[in-house]
Order: structure tokens, then sequence, then C-alpha cells
């Protein structure tokens, strides 16, 4: 997607993707790694058109960062590397695990060389492939869940064999069992299945 939008906006240099949730932030799919560095800076600084987007706003556009008063630190620090304008977009809402699927906060993240108007066809193509990455965020993390869910089913599914094979009895009394145990030490019943595995 971030390759894409080099391709798609001739005034676009580079891209990458920030994702925020509660415990951590990712840059992903960067085009060049100092675009990862200038992720890094904008959330230790907890300034910049990137976090803004992903955080505050759906758009954020900046023509020309050397005369950016919104953000000092950062616009000083991205016109050392070489940025001189900036597009980013939020993405609508993808879920994550980490936030029982309620969603993080995350961005599309366009940089440019060049001090630059960027047209409202620019906008455009940076708001679609915004909505794009954010569809391919919610399909990897639905996967993610499915496979989740698929391996707990199959632990489970094993502790019960054990608890039946050792106690001689049916599914039924082997799955309740393995409840009670969930209940009793409020324990997820996925983490009781994998005790009873582990110490076979």
């Amino acid at each position: 997607m971030t390759a894409r939008a080099v391709e798609l906006l001739y005034e676009i240099d580079f891209a990458d993707v920030l994702l925020i949730d509660e415990h951590q932030h990712r840059s992903m799919a960067a085009t060049a790694a100092f675009v990862t560095e200038l992720d890094d800076m904008q959330l230790e600084l907890q300034e910049g058109p990137c976090l803004a987007a992903a955080v505050e706003d759906a758009t954020v556009i900046c023509t020309d960062l050397t005369v950016e008063s919104r953000w000092p630190r950062f616009a000083a620090a991205a016109t050392e590397a070489g940025v001189k304008s900036m597009m980013s977009f939020q993405l609508y809402t993808y879920p994550t695990q980490s936030r029982g699927g309620r969603g993080g906060r995350g961005a599309l993240n366009l940089f440019s060389r060049n001090s630059c108007d960027f047209t409202f066809e620019d906008r455009t193509i940076g708001a679609m492939l915004a909505a794009h990455a954010a569809v391919a965020l919610i399909s990897a993390d639905r996967q993610t869940q499915f496979e989740s869910a698929l391996a707990s089913r199959d632990l489970i599914g094993q502790a019960k064999g054990m608890i039946m094979e050792r106690f001689k009895v049916d599914a039924n009394h082997a799955f309740d069992l393995l409840a009670k145990l969930s209940q009793d030490g409020n324990t997820p019943l996925r983490v009781v299945a994998q005790k009873i595995v582990d110490s076979a």
C-alpha cells in the first residue's frame, strides 16, 4: 500500500503506516527507514502530523514544514531529515486484539522532499489509500483472531481428551470439569487447558 502511494502520487517520495494502541506503536511498510525514526520522534515529542491524524484529525496536511508552527520541534527534525511537506490520513479505526477488537489508532503518512500544495486529487487518492489500508488491517486482525480461536479450541480439545482418559468420564463431564477449574481459579479456560496439557 505504501509503495503504491509513492507510485501514484507524483509529489510523494516516502510513505508508511503508523499504528498506535494502548501498549505499543508500530511503523509498518515504511518505504525508507528514516520515516520510522520520524514516527518514533513524533511519539516521543507528542507532536507531529502523523500523530495528529492518528489521534485527533481525520486528515492533516502540511504544505511546508520549514514554516510549520503547529509542531515546531518535529518540523525542524523532519526538515533536517529532508522532508519538506506531508499528508497524514487517519485509518478509520482498525480493530486490535489488545483493545478487545474495539479499534486502534493509525495513520497513513505520506512524505515529500519538496514543499508543495497538495491538489484535491492528491488528497482524494491519499484518503482512498488510507481506507484500503484500514480494510487490510481489519482483515489481518480477523485472520489472527480466527487462528487464535482455532488454536484455543484445539488446546481445550486436547485437555478434554486427557481428562476423559485420566478420570474415565465422557466429553461433557470433562468440559464441565475444565469450566469449573476455570471459574474457581478465575482463569481463562484456554489457560487452564494449557496447564493440563503442559503437565502431561
